[in-house]
């Protein structure tokens, strides 16, 4: 993709900063493509041969914040997902070379992996990072955080199971905040994430680059709702119909704009 390049290390670096980890040999290479998620409902043991935490990232691009995570958690088992293959060739190429057998790649929506093949109560965290918000009024249908999606992440979670979500927009933030809060104990995160100074996603690094604030949260399961209150709650509470900021949407172009400026290696 535009803006990487690879060190004689083996290290791997978009507008001068890293990824995590390093390109093996090609004889250490794992295989993390999903190429097609199985009818029904995942058995993540079966999935990853072996036992242990399993990590959502939703939207995944081009696999930055799934690395982030596969190194900052090497016990968990990470699905990650988006609706976009050839962001997914990317990422599957990466967590390929870097050997990382815990990981997994599929080309799926969030909404459809956590509704029709994610058991409840089975994951342990899950990650949604810039979500888009369309900006078109015929699209705002399409936007992914809607009140019935956060049952389904709500759902999906073990008790105290974590979401965490990030954005560069206003107005989504606003939303998510409001409505994250009936089914998460959500928390504001002000700074970078401690594991990415830089930025967990291509995304937030192009807007943090254009000088955009990066909205980050956390939500914890809330362990006092049942699932019959969780519905209803998706059954009353509003739908993101906020007006979308055009002036934002060339940062959908993910490949255009000023890289940010760092120093090191390239």
């Amino acid at each position: 993709m535009n803006g990487t390049e690879i060190s004689e290390d083996g290290i791997e670096y978009e507008f001068g900063v890293p990824f995590p980890g390093k390109i093996l040999e090609p004889d250490q290479w794992a295989k993390t493509a999903l190429k097609r998620v199985p009818e029904g409902l995942l058995n993540f043991e079966e999935l990853f041969g072996r036992p242990g935490p399993v990590l959502i990232d939703i939207g995944v691009g081009n696999g930055r914040s799934a690395l982030t995570h596969a190194y900052r958690l090497p016990d968990d088992n990470i699905l990650a997902v988006d609706i976009l293959p050839v962001v997914i060739r990317y990422a599957t190429r990466r967590g390929n070379q870097r050997g990382l057998h815990q990981m997994r790649f599929a080309v799926i929506g969030g909404r459809e992996l956590l509704e029709r093949h994610v058991p409840a109560a089975s994951v342990t965290e899950i990650h949604c990072y810039h979500p888009q918000p369309y900006y078109r009024s015929d699209e705002v249908s399409l936007r992914l955080v809607t009140p019935d999606f956060l049952r389904l992440v709500w759902q999906a979670l073990v008790p105290r199971g974590r979401f965490v979500i990030q954005t560069d927009h206003p107005a989504y933030w606003a939303y998510m905040k409001e409505i994250c809060a009936f089914f998460f104990e959500f928390e504001e995160h002000n700074s970078p994430w401690p594991d990415a100074p830089d930025g967990r996603s291509r995304r937030e690094m192009i807007a943090r680059s254009k000088g955009l604030s990066i909205f980050r949260g956390t939500g914890t399961r809330r362990d006092d709702l049942d699932p019959a209150q969780a519905a209803e709650l998706a059954r009353k509470l509003p739908l993101p119909v906020f007006n979308a900021d055009r002036r934002l949407i060339e940062l959908d172009r993910l490949n255009g704009g000023k890289p940010p400026n760092r120093r090191g290696r390239r």
